[in-house]
């Protein structure tokens, strides 16, 4: 069977079939089960030709990824839990009128194809090489666009971290310093989440099954097959494990204990209003600390693009700039005229820039020129530019800086356990009826 092909029954009624299958001849032969409903999630239905299509995948990544393979039973269930939350949270963003529209998609699509080394031509068709539809690709990224800019909408832009927290995060680490707060740290975990409001029952029922992960990891099972199999954090399938942070960025429930493992040493059961964890650590690099950076003080010139200004008039009149530069012009009062940010009103002055302050399109070039060179017209997101260095220094990095970087930590510590909350509740909201065990 295809992986990527897609097949659509439209109504309940349709959906549970037993199609009998002749051979030539027309003896009868075995019945062969073409399709049915093994979910029912609010409105809509889970067929068993979604769950074994997305099963394929996985199996096929796990092995890609060298993990031991967890009883395909085990892990259908768990894909088929995986499904039911994806489908809420599309169910969710069309009630509430979130879309990825054709344009985003095709930027999306060109970032991929451009991250490959091709055009977005070839990329369709070393997609049709492996047998992958363009359309199915493409609406699978639509849907992951989609829960992402969901998650961000009500997750991540409603974190807030106040100055009090970020006070008392600085206060912590200096009293730390030197103790292994820098280090950088390789966790995986495995996640019994539990339900809200969950009664004594169910959350001894979760404890009694965490025990058992942990008596099946001290005999010597593997981590990553075990998360696989039984974790419900969306990294399941790639063993639970957390890209690579800082161990002051791990949710708190996490650095805690993280700090007294040794690599290869697992935690006891952790218990959070989520559920419960358990947390391995797989490596650690120390002494990290925020290094000197490179600051950079230049100016630009900036002419968008917009329904009013094609990108080719953009690209002439930023040409004439440059060539009015070129011959002797005076790059501030070029700005304050024809700029088209607020930086206008300083002759196009930036300030002093850290790395990562402007767009990638932007920061390459910038990076390149020497004190008082003028670049070419430059392209990003917010249309065409005109930069030059003024110069350049190698700072501490300052107290400013600092707190940003603290509230970035404190938001990455709490962002994950926000996500697992809300994705805990969005669940328990939701209609969800399996049939997987109906024949």
């Amino acid at each position: 069977m295809n992986l990527w092909r897609f097949v659509f029954f439209g109504k309940l009624a349709l959906l549970s079939l037993i199609m009998p299958a002749y051979a030539q001849g027309g003896r009868a032969s075995v019945p062969v089960e073409a399709d049915r409903i093994v979910a029912v999630v609010n409105d809509e239905v889970v067929t068993l030709y979604e769950l074994r299509t997305r099963l394929d995948t996985a199996l096929s990544q796990l092995k890609q990824q060298g993990t031991p393979l967890p009883p395909r039973d085990v892990l259908e269930r768990q894909m088929l839990e995986r499904l039911v939350v994806d489908r809420i949270q599309l169910q969710m963003a069309r009630d509430t009128g979130l879309r990825i529209d054709d344009a985003q998609l095709d930027q999306a699509l060109n970032r991929i194809a451009s991250g490959n080394k091709m055009s977005l031509g070839q990329f369709r068709q070393a997609l049709e090489r492996d047998g992958i539809p363009y359309a199915k690709f493409r609406e699978q990224i639509r849907e992951e666009m989609t829960v992402a800019r969901l998650r961000e909408r009500e997750v991540d832009n409603r974190l807030v971290i106040s100055d009090g927290e970020v006070d008392n995060f600085l206060a912590a680490e200096a009293a730390k310093s030197g103790d292994g707060a820098g280090d950088e740290v390789r966790v995986a975990h495995i996640l019994l989440r539990a339900p809200e409001s969950a009664s004594p029952e169910q959350l001894q029922k979760l404890k009694t099954k965490a025990d058992q992960i942990i008596e099946r990891l001290k005999a010597g099972e593997d981590f990553s097959q075990l998360a696989a199999s039984y974790s419900d954090a969306p990294d399941a399938l790639q063993g639970g494990v957390i890209s690579p942070r800082p161990i002051d960025r791990l949710p708190a429930l996490f650095a805690e204990v993280v700090a007294r493992l040794k690599p290869g040493e697992v935690s006891p059961i952790l218990k959070s209003p989520n559920g419960f964890h358990i947390v391995k650590l797989l490596g650690r690099k120390g002494g990290l600390t925020l290094p000197p950076v490179q600051q950079t003080r230049a100016r630009h010139i900036l002419i968008r693009v917009n329904e009013l200004v094609s990108e080719s008039e953009a690209r002439h009149k930023m040409a004439g700039l440059r060539e009015r530069l070129e011959n002797g012009g005076d790059f501030a009062e070029l700005a304050r005229l024809y700029s088209q940010d607020g930086s206008a009103a300083k002759g196009g002055d930036l300030g002093w820039l850290y790395p990562g302050d402007t767009v990638p399109e932007f920061e390459r070039v910038m990076d390149r020129l020497a004190p008082n060179e003028l670049s070419q017209p430059v392209q990003s997101p917010f249309g065409f530019h005109l930069i030059q260095v003024l110069e350049r220094r190698t700072q501490d990095v300052s107290e400013e800086r600092k707190r940003m970087a603290a509230r970035q930590a404190l938001r990455e510590r709490k962002l994950d356990e926000a996500y697992q909350d809300w994705l805990r509740q969005i669940r328990d909201r939701a209609y969800v009826e399996y049939r997987l065990d109906e024949r």
